[in-house]
């Protein structure tokens, strides 16, 4: 998303393609976008699928349909009608046959659950997509939906500053549901690269409005980047890398998907996976956030 818009000034297409590409050519393999990821000048499905031509069969790729942005508010449609159409134009724009993971955006409550759903098992009976999953998805309307057509993830919020879909494990458990964990590193905080005194253009970064980027925010939040920093002393790695880390090891099912502009950032992220936390450290992590000031996060609260 971050390539097109919301965190800043968009990248240019040529820019865009040589970071996916490389990042594709590091390891990674999942790429996640949506048909309203759309800046001034780019639509993002398009770029990532120019980008991921020549890697057909090697990578996954996810996008979205059911919400449009009007200015930063969202406006949900997932009438069949709507999802028809939107499932052509993705194919068209990603360059490819089959979607492999294809996700409801977010939940619109005009919609009978069983009614995307049966639309999601005609996609799939077309070879249209080849999987689907629900985008902030709670467990009544998981249910309701994986009754009709199997869903394969769910991909939600969820960072070490938000853990409330935690209460999900044991539904997804039940179901064989896989979570990709969107915001992983709470917008870029867990990085640690930002202070009180950071900026955001206001035109053009989200950011600046997110509660976790707040002057009084960094004073709440003190104690998780000093938890952050040691760990990551410790390990000789970065903060952004023990946050990535500890997603991984918390479940086998969970996948993260950090988002970023930057080269380095990309390789940084990767490096993640060679992180190996113990049940221990997670554990001793987990009791060290339960008992802590966290602020409240773009999105949610603690």
């Amino acid at each position: 998303m971050g390539i097109s818009h919301a965190y800043g000034e968009p990248m240019g297409k040529s820019e865009a393609i040589k970071l996916l590409r490389e990042a594709a050519s590091t390891g990674y393999a999942f790429f996640d976008t949506a048909e309203c990821y759309i800046g001034e000048n780019s639509n993002n499905e398009e770029i990532v699928g120019e980008a991921l031509a020549p890697f057909k069969g090697k990578v996954k790729i996810a996008t979205k349909f059911g919400i449009k942005h009007e200015g930063r508010s969202l406006t949900c449609d997932s009438r069949p009608k709507t999802i028809k159409k939107s499932v052509e134009r993705s194919l068209k724009k990603l360059g490819v046959e089959r979607i492999d993971l294809y996700y409801q955006h977010r939940i619109d409550r005009q919609i009978p659950a069983e009614e995307v759903a049966l639309v999601m098992a005609q996609l799939i009976k077309e070879g249209k997509i080849a999987h689907w999953g629900v985008s902030e998805a709670d467990e009544e309307y998981l249910r309701k939906v994986h009754a009709v057509c199997p869903v394969t993830a769910i991909q939600n919020r969820y960072s070490m500053m938000y853990r409330d879909y935690e209460k999900m494990f044991p539904v997804l458990e039940e179901l064989n549901i896989g979570f990709v964990a969107f915001s992983p590193l709470a917008n870029g905080f867990l990085s640690a690269k930002y202070n009180a005194e950071t900026r955001f253009d206001s035109n053009k970064d989200y950011r600046g409005e997110m509660p976790q980027f707040q002057k009084e925010a960094f004073v709440q939040n003190a104690e998780l980047i000093c938890l952050l920093k040691n760990i990551a002393a410790k390990r000789n790695t970065t903060t952004a890398q023990i946050s990535l880390a500890w997603l991984l090891g918390k479940k086998p099912y969970i996948v993260p998907i950090p988002g970023t502009t930057k080269m380095e950032r990309m390789k940084e992220n990767a490096k993640a996976a060679e992180v190996l936390l113990t049940e221990k450290e997670i554990s001793e992590i987990d009791i060290a956030l339960n008992n802590m000031p966290i602020s409240a996060v773009f999105g949610g609260h603690k």
